[in-house]
């Protein structure tokens, strides 16, 4: 084997459809419901929020979507992105594992966001929508919406959750380059905003929260559209250009990974890389280990509950089927916003539930501690959320190396940490604490699941 250490590929091999999970599935994803009739929802329900070209995704039992050409010219100027062999990283850790990482930093906003942000802009703008209304965390979503709503001249109204509005003012400057309009969530502007505010004047606010107030924002005007970030089904659709570029870019490595990690909120990113490896094993063509990855702060896979449940905090999404800490569930400070949120994405829940998948916790303290480590070895700074796949990572090459054992490992490195130095320099000066989430207060949360017969 060579001592290669990236593999590129051709604009020409940028793939040219999406690849939908669900024509794989040994068994179909439960029913989205609607929260008045407990019945499956149709596409007129779903109109008022997305465009119809979006709700068809949402519900495609097609194994391919089409890209649009527009959104693949869009693409073209980031992607196909980097497979990198981490050779330095390896010797570091004296591993005798292959340790290689897809990096989706090189995006315009520093993550793999726009993957899913520019089509939705472009189906928006299709249907002749004037502004779209979302929530961000971290910044990395509502900064890449920002960009795609300029790149096809569209109004974009981010409600930004409180905690992180204050921790990344950088991010927050970066949307309002780009034209957006940020706003702090909780807010006065909307009922659901001013109703959590009226409870706790001091909320640090949570992506639940903030998917209320957007909802809200959409739903009361016709000329505003709703768009998320992670989650739902043609969000997850749009990021598996990450896991066909990965495909076309282990055979050019001559290799087949044997572990495939990513971090996992709200899920977008670990599906992005997975879903088309876990396609092959599904179809049995490849039998690796898939690992989620998310934060013991905000545990939803290890600790949270499979049963539906509301998107939001106000209750004013559907009920999806998705393990859940409770949509009342207000997860603790942590550096990793993008990782803050309630529910994981129903198509990971479900795989996880078929056991097809695996999922770990990780401490923030040990998830910037991999971060630093990987940063010094391999010269990439990544964001806190990727920090948390990092830890997993070399965790298993570390694994290896006590089994004597090579294997693979392709870990998605979901975008850089550029705008998170605040929270690297929180971590040199010890001030980042581990936060294991109590068995009580997540009863609590749970205990105001929705009555749902399914």
């Amino acid at each position: 084997m060579s001592d290669r250490i990236k593999f590129l590929l051709e604009e020409s091999a940028l793939p040219t459809a999406w690849y939908n999970i669900v024509a794989d599935l040994p068994e179909p994803p439960p029913p989205v419901l609607h929260p008045g009739t407990g019945q499956p929802v149709g596409p007129d329900d779903l109109a008022p929020l997305f465009p119809m070209a979006l709700i068809q995704q949402e519900v495609t039992t097609e194994p391919w979507v089409e890209i649009p050409e527009p959104v693949r010219q869009v693409y073209r100027q980031w992607r196909p992105s980097p497979l990198y062999r981490a050779r330095r990283l390896e010797q570091l850790l004296d591993t005798p594992a292959r340790i290689y990482y897809k990096y989706e930093g090189v995006s315009p906003s520093g993550s793999h966001k726009p993957n899913t942000a520019v089509a939705q802009a472009f189906y928006n703008k299709q249907e002749g929508v004037k502004r779209l209304a979302t929530e961000t965390g971290a910044g990395q979503w509502g900064s890449s919406l920002a960009m795609a709503c300029a790149f096809f001249g569209l109004e974009c109204k981010v409600f930004m959750v409180r905690v992180s509005y204050e921790q990344k003012p950088y991010r927050r400057a970066l949307m309002e380059t780009y034209g957006a309009q940020v706003i702090p969530s909780p807010s006065t502007e909307t009922e659901a905003g001013r109703a959590i505010l009226a409870k706790n004047p001091n909320s640090t606010g949570s992506l639940g929260i903030a998917i209320s107030e957007a909802v809200e924002v959409a739903a009361k005007d016709p000329e505003t559209k709703y768009s998320l970030g992670s989650v739902l089904n043609h969000v997850l659709l749009h990021q598996t250009v990450i896991g066909l570029e990965a495909l076309q870019q282990m055979e050019m490595a001559d290799d087949e990974p044997d572990i495939i990690i990513g971090a996992a909120g709200g899920g977008s990113n670990f599906a992005g890389l997975a879903f088309p490896f876990i396609g092959r094993k599904l179809r049995g063509e490849s039998n690796p280990r898939v690992i989620a990855v998310e934060p013991a702060a905000c545990p939803s896979l290890t600790r949270g509950k499979y049963a539906y449940d509301f998107g939001d905090t106000g209750g004013l999404t559907p009920l999806v089927k998705m393990h859940t800490l409770g949509s009342q569930f207000v997860p603790p400070a942590i550096h990793a916003g993008g990782l803050r949120y309630h529910g994981m994405a129903p198509l990971v829940s479900h795989l996880y539930e078929l056991g097809v998948i695996e999922a770990v916790a990780v401490h923030q303290t040990e998830a910037f501690a991999a971060g630093v480590q990987f940063a010094r070895a391999e010269g990439i700074v990544p964001a806190p959320e990727s920090n948390h796949a990092v830890a997993a990572a070399l965790r298993e090459a570390l694994r290896c190396k006590e089994e004597g054992v090579s294997r693979t490992i392709l870990f998605n490195l979901s975008g850089h940490g550029h705008f998170d130095m605040q929270a690297y320099m929180d971590y040199f000066a010890g001030k980042l604490e581990d936060y294991e989430y109590p068995e009580e207060e997540i009863a609590m949360a749970l205990a105001g699941l929705p009555s749902v017969n399914a």
